[in-house]
């Protein structure tokens, strides 16, 4: 089986390719992608070339961890069969691509273990599951405690506070240096960092990463609080170690979703409790596929970019 799909050659040369899919084996799918989001976190860096090294990575590379789509063919022993709408977090099944992430293409196989059900009716917010199951794991589970201040209302900014609200907490508050990001806020409340007077935060959560805002935040933590870094960062993080001496700041690294946060917030959304709506502010035809990864780069008005690929060539 062949598939278009989107390869990234190396730096800033990315386009449409036709590549050999892996034949499927006992519990794979086939899945035709009708929609794939952009990631204007990991997927820019290996665009720009930024990214340090990381398990997986080499050229040419099928991006895409955000891809949701319809079940063409399953095993008969399968609880998926066709028809059925999913949710899939990326595939490596190509012939001559790395598929680190791998959800970029009119058709893939994978493993149902890692493949999702949804409601069709999400359409392509669909896709935006593994941000949602990502903003939920940084602030899920013991030990843990959500945010009063998240820094950046980009979309995984956005999906804290939202899940925040959810949660029944108190309203956080976001800060956004471009002022045309402060809109769309519901429940809590957006402003410039300069315009927040407070210093007694107990729990930061940083969705920019940018290494420098950390010791301003430092500055604003109460006595014991913690600083959550919840984006990726290639810069090496260093901060004066007297202000986090004087707070006892706490530190935590956030990872990626694992499965009980993708099952936990596809429940939120299935419920209404947890909105995807107002998020994706851009939508390209696959077959314009280079353009669109330069506005989701480089427009700053893009919150989060939808590939289509109902007509991909």
């Amino acid at each position: 089986m062949q598939t278009t799909a989107v390869v990234l050659n190396g730096p800033r040369d990315i386009g449409l390719d036709t590549l050999t899919v892996a034949a499927p084996q006992a519990k794979d799918l086939v899945v035709q992608i009708k929609h794939s989001g952009i990631s204007t976190g990991t997927e820019k860096l290996f665009w720009s070339g930024q990214m340090p090294p990381f398990p997986g990575m080499g050229y040419p590379l099928v991006p895409g961890y955000e891809a949701t789509g319809e079940v063409v063919e399953a095993p008969q022993s399968s609880a998926f069969k066709a028809g059925d709408t999913v949710f899939v977090p990326g595939a490596n099944c190509y012939d001559g691509a790395f598929g680190l992430f791998g959800g970029a293409a009119r058709y893939l196989v994978s493993n149902e273990d890692r493949v999702t059900k949804l409601d069709g009716a999400m359409g392509a917010e669909g896709a935006l599951l593994a941000l949602a199951a990502t903003a939920r794991h940084a602030m899920a589970g013991p030990g843990k405690s959500v945010p009063d201040l998240i820094i950046g209302h980009g979309v995984l900014g956005r999906l804290l506070a939202r899940l925040a609200v959810a949660a029944g907490a108190p309203s956080p508050t976001v800060w956004e240096i471009d002022p045309a990001r402060r809109m769309g806020a519901k429940g809590y409340q957006v402003v410039a960092p300069e315009d927040d007077p407070r210093k007694d935060y107990k729990s930061i959560y940083d969705a920019s990463g940018s290494t420098e805002v950390l010791a301003q935040l430092i500055g604003r933590l109460s006595k014991g609080g913690e600083i959550v870094l919840a984006g990726f960062y290639t810069d090496p993080i260093s901060f004066a170690f007297p202000p986090a001496f004087m707070k006892e700041a706490k530190f935590r690294v956030a990872a990626e979703w694992d499965r009980d946060d993708l099952t936990a917030t596809r429940a939120l959304v299935e419920s209404g409790a947890l909105s995807l709506g107002g998020l994706i502010t851009h939508s390209s035809s696959a077959a314009d596929a280079p353009e669109a990864y330069q506005t989701a780069f480089q427009d700053s008005s893009c919150l989060k970019m939808m590939l289509n690929w109902e007509k991909p060539s």
